[in-house]
């Protein structure tokens, strides 16, 4: 029997340009404010080695960063050769994955596991866009930064994105593994507010 959409499981990065700005409380306000609980919180500043385990190094998502980044580049008009050395995303994915592990590394960062229906899409959902620049007003990302891959690939940074969530259920169980410890017990319990949003599993 499948199991009920409640216990499903993600996780989520509060990422440093987030604490910097002091919004890791009202991201966990957020979260909390639509039924979904947080039943794991972690702060601490990461290692190189954690965040280049976090992301992936295969090669064709490393060839994807190269890719959206001239993308970008060709969108604005931007000459990807003059800026950046180069015009073959084979050689600028590795250095848009540098900036992004630079800008990880660079201060403290808060994960979360969070618990409830639908956690992924949801949580997702709060998040907004990936580029804050396109993200709806009432998001995460929509209401705290304007920053896009255009402003970032010219001063050779990762975007300022606030936070990071997992895609799927799937990514959800391996970055809560990486970040919080393979077999560590995450703290579940009832919220008050469970016996109005789920009365027939009390």
């Amino acid at each position: 029997m499948a199991k009920h959409p409640g216990e499903e499981i993600t996780f989520l990065m509060a990422k440093p340009d987030a604490v910097w700005r002091g919004l890791t409380g009202e991201i966990i306000r957020r979260i909390e404010q639509v039924g979904l609980k947080i039943v794991g919180l972690k702060m601490f500043k990461p290692t190189f080695e954690q965040i280049d385990s976090h992301y992936p190094k295969d090669k064709t998502w490393v060839n994807r960063l190269g890719e959206k980044t001239l993308a970008t580049y060709a969108k604005f008009g931007y000459d990807a050769r003059a800026e950046l050395g180069t015009d073959q995303a084979e050689k600028i994915g590795p250095m848009v994955r540098k900036w992004l592990i630079d800008f990880m590394i660079s201060g403290p960062v808060v994960v979360m596991a969070i618990k409830g229906v639908h956690a992924v899409s949801m949580t997702r959902k709060l998040a907004g866009s990936t580029m804050p620049a396109d993200s709806e007003l009432g998001t995460i990302r929509g209401d705290f930064s304007v920053d896009s891959a255009a402003a970032a690939n010219r001063d050779k940074r990762a975007v300022y994105n606030l936070v990071h969530a997992s895609e799927t259920e799937e990514e959800a169980k391996h970055e809560i593994e990486h970040w919080f410890g393979k077999g560590e017990k995450l703290s579940d319990y009832d919220r008050s507010d469970e016996m109005v949003m789920y009365p027939s599993r009390k």
